[in-house]
């Protein structure tokens, strides 16, 4: 993969400042308070199981219909997150505990209770520990092997920057359906929005996952309205083509609090389909691009729609 030219930062003093005032969002973004009888169910398995999730974590718009679906991204290795990206309300600093070993067991016991087809599990940075968690999501899919064997699973991964590179070969060697890890933004945005990680660095895991099992699907998704530019946002389409990656999605930037990186603009439906159609042409086999994509919203629907896909391709339909 070539080198980008990093064009210079928008609006970088919008970023963090305690005074961001949030803009009010347009008719197209707004979404239902969570609730309803399916929404309780799955909070209590949730809680019966002291399961954490990024639903809640991360505060996703569309918790209340995945809920209610019985659907939910399960997010393991705790709450704290080793790292400080300007865009994630999840909690930062040191990790109070070390992993826990049992935590496999209960995520598989909490799919085996929802009756999962497809689970996403996703989890913190553990920068603290040596192999950033590798084993221990390697763990959680064979767990979940044993006790659901019918169930798909997609992990949404850590970079494991500061780890060995072998690491990365104990979870695909776990054999999940789908690999996903997020570039998040365009390159130029990551001394801002994801300062602890390296664009390129994304890229290449990607691009490992496809070496070392060319039939696993990769998935990788971006926010949109950082600052960006058009132009930008297509360079990373190429640039996750030349890794091989199969599935793009593509969302609309909500800022959790004032304190975090401010929202340039909230990008139109029109733009998202634009986004779409691009996609497409350059060779992703999936393209999820709305403003509430988000990395498993209708995650099992979109794995389907993917199996087909591929299965399109290798006939030449």
């Amino acid at each position: 993969m070539r080198d980008l030219k990093i064009p210079a930062q928008r609006h970088p003093e919008k970023a963090h400042r305690p005074d961001n005032a949030q803009p009010k969002k347009p008719a197209w973004i707004r979404v239902k308070a969570p609730g309803g009888e399916g929404y309780a169910e799955t909070r209590k398995i949730m809680r019966d199981n002291n399961l954490v999730t990024v639903c809640e974590e991360a505060g996703c718009p569309n918790v209340g219909e995945c809920w209610n679906q019985g659907h939910a991204t399960m997010m393991i290795m705790g709450e704290v997150c080793t790292r400080a990206c300007s865009f994630c309300n999840i909690a930062t600093g040191k990790p109070p505990e070390d992993l826990d070993p049992f935590e496999p067991g209960r995520v598989a016991h909490a799919v085996q209770k929802l009756g999962l087809n497809h689970v996403v599990i996703t989890s913190v940075d553990r920068d603290d520990v040596e192999d950033g968690g590798a084993d221990h999501f390697a763990q959680t899919i064979r767990a979940i092997r044993h006790r659901s064997p019918e169930t798909t699973i997609e992990i949404l991964t850590p970079d494991f920057l500061r780890c060995d590179p072998s690491v990365l070969e104990t979870v695909v060697a776990a054999r999940p359906d789908v690999f996903n890890h997020n570039l998040e933004t365009v390159p130029g945005l990551y001394p801002e929005v994801r300062p602890g990680a390296r664009y390129f660095h994304s890229l290449r895991l990607l691009q490992r996952v496809k070496e070392l099992d060319p039939t696993m699907f990769t998935k990788s998704g971006i926010m949109v309205g950082l600052g960006e530019t058009r132009q930008q946002v297509i360079q990373v389409m190429e640039d996750m083509r030349a890794a091989d990656i199969d599935f793009l999605t593509i969302g609309q930037y909500l800022q959790p609090t004032p304190k975090h990186h401010a929202v340039d603009r909230f990008v139109t439906p029109e733009e998202f389909a634009a986004y779409e159609k691009a996609a497409y042409g350059k060779g992703f086999l999936m393209v999820s691009a709305t403003p509430l994509t988000r990395s498993s919203y209708h995650a099992g629907d979109d794995f389907a729609r993917l199996r087909d896909a591929r299965q399109a391709k290798v006939a030449g339909r």
